[in-house]
Order: structure tokens, then sequence, then C-alpha cells
């Protein structure tokens, strides 16, 4: 037996965030975000939530894979800014799209947090535990970016990406192999911080947490472990770099993949982006491509494919499967 994926959805807020808008907010441009990233436009939610974006996404990878909300038996929504501390994103969900026989809870390995939450149902699954899995990134992170940041304020994008996998008797593959780890002595180059201490017994001044990154250290250190992270999954495969059709790659910055590409020694063309129109959605990014890859045909039954990502912690992970 093996987990497979068979539906996919996702879900854009509509408001979209051109880089000329950027330049009316902070001192910016078109050029300047485009030349260091290779972003154009981002999604920012005017009303959605990170439960909305997430249930939104749900129904849609739920009518893919031709099931009911109802026969769900876990839900894991991967996330960084939920709006709620209580109830779970997950199971604001549940509630939202009636998963009524689910088990539901949120998971946070920032843009990790998709990888991260295929591995855990995954484990579940081998362990008999459940049958099938409803596995959701869904963030809403302009609402954690300080607009006055010219440095981080254009990356970020909301949005939610979803998949529904399931545990499947036969012959065909399905994931193959998988790799994660995560670096905590590095964590403070990409921060948010919360609510800080008080009680009774002390008292703190209450500030808005933003999302805080030390970008040249993101960047080396993404260019260095998600290769090495790719390989060891590809090595628990039992498989090489030639060997994979498409590497579905974090969205976080054209300069990056480029980066991961070369060091990889395989062909760009393998390697898809979709991060000009929707920018860095964090957990979202893997299953938004994975979705757009597989409702225009791009995915073929059979087709080896790589899903990797970085983030905040610093979190990294890999997994090779078969579609």
């Amino acid at each position: 037996m093996t987990m497979k994926i068979i539906g996919t959805g996702s879900a854009l807020p509509e408001k979209v965030a051109t880089n000329f808008d950027m330049a009316e907010i902070v001192e910016t441009s078109d050029e300047w975000i485009r030349e260091r990233t290779g972003i154009v436009e981002r999604h920012i939610s005017t009303e959605d939530t990170v439960s909305t974006l997430a249930a939104k996404a749900a129904f849609k990878a739920l009518e893919d894979a031709g099931k009911s909300a109802e026969e769900i038996e876990l839900i894991i929504v991967a996330t960084c800014s939920p709006e709620m501390e209580l109830p779970c994103c997950a199971c604001q969900v549940q509630s939202i799209i009636g998963a009524s026989n689910a088990t539901a809870f949120d998971l946070n390995a920032a843009c990790s947090g998709f990888l991260f939450g295929l591995s855990t149902a995954y484990g579940y699954m081998c362990a008999g535990v459940y049958k099938n899995a409803l596995v959701i990134g869904s963030e809403v992170l302009s609402k954690i970016i300080d607009w006055t940041d010219r440095s981080t304020c254009v990356l970020f994008g909301d949005g939610a990406g979803a998949a529904v996998v399931e545990m499947q008797e036969g012959e065909d593959p399905g994931m193959l192999g998988i790799a994660q780890g995560a670096d905590g002595t590095k964590g403070m180059v990409l921060s948010c911080p919360d609510r800080v201490l008080n009680n009774p017994y002390v008292k703190n001044p209450i500030e808005p947490g933003y999302v805080q990154m030390d970008g040249q250290e993101v960047y080396k250190f993404a260019t260095r472990q998600v290769p090495n992270c790719i390989q060891k999954a590809l090595e628990n495969a039992k498989l090489t770099v030639d060997d994979i059709d498409l590497f579905v790659l974090h969205q976080a910055n054209i300069r990056i993949i480029e980066a991961v590409a070369k060091r990889l020694k395989a062909d760009l063309s393998k390697f898809p982006t979709n991060l000009a129109r929707v920018g860095n959605m964090s957990s979202a990014t893997i299953p938004v491509l994975l979705d757009e890859l597989n409702k225009e045909g791009k995915i073929k039954r059979g087709d080896k494919i790589v899903l990797s990502g970085f983030g905040a912690g610093l979190t990294y992970g890999a997994c090779v499967l078969v579609w």
C-alpha cells in the first residue's frame, strides 16, 4: 500500500496588488522587485481569512478527488498566520466543509508546512490509523507584514492550497521518499513575534508583531539546504535527479529556484513557477502551484515529482512521489 494524492484545490483572494501598487505604498519600483525576486503581483485579502481560504481550497480538492467531506478522516492545516489562537484553523475548516468524521489539527512549520503536513499524514496512514486525509496550506500573511518595510512587504501574498491523499492498494507507486529537518540555531533570521508576557505579575508594552527577515542569510540557507534535502529524499526513493519529471519548489524567490536547479545540475525547465503572479504565500505556495499544474494537465499519471521547500524555524523538507 502507498499514499497517493488523489485531488487538489486552491483559492486566492480577488484583490491583486501589482508591483506598481507596491510603489505607491513604499519606496520601491517594479524593476527593483522583478530583478531581485521575480515577483510581479500578489493576491491580498480584503475579507478572506485563513480558514475561509482553506475551506474554499478544500471544497475544490474534494471535488477533484471525488470525495465527500464526510469521508475525510483527518484534516491537517499548515499555517503560520491563523486569525484565531483557539480554535485551530483545521477545526474551523472541519465545521465549514462539514467533515464531521475527521480528526483536525494545525501544524506550523512556516513555508515548509505543507510538506510537513503531507509527511504527518503519511505517518498516520502507514501506522494504519487513517486511510485518507485532507492536507491544506493556508496563509493571510498580509496581516503580519510591516507595510513600511520594503524589504519584506513586496514579497508576500495570501492564498490557500489543498490536497486529498489516500492510502491505496496495488502496484502503482505513490509516496517514495521523504526527507525533512530543522536548524533552530538560525531561527531568528526569519521571525515574527507574537504576544509578549503579560499577567498580574509581569507587565510589558503590547506592540504588534511583524515578519522580520535577514534576506541574505535565508538565501544562503535555502540554496545550500534545499538541494541537500532533495538529494536525501531521492536517495530514500532510490532515484536520481535525472529520473524526476518536475521539481515543485516553494515559491520564495526566482534566484533561489535557479540556484537550486544549478546545484542539482537539473534542467531549469523542470522547475515550474507561479511566483510572478502570487508571490510568496508560505505554506500555501507548493499546494497552489501543484493544483495549477494538475488542473492545467501539466502533470501526467506516472510522472515522478519532487516537492521541496524551506521556511522559518529554520525548517526544510522534500518528498518524492509518483503521480
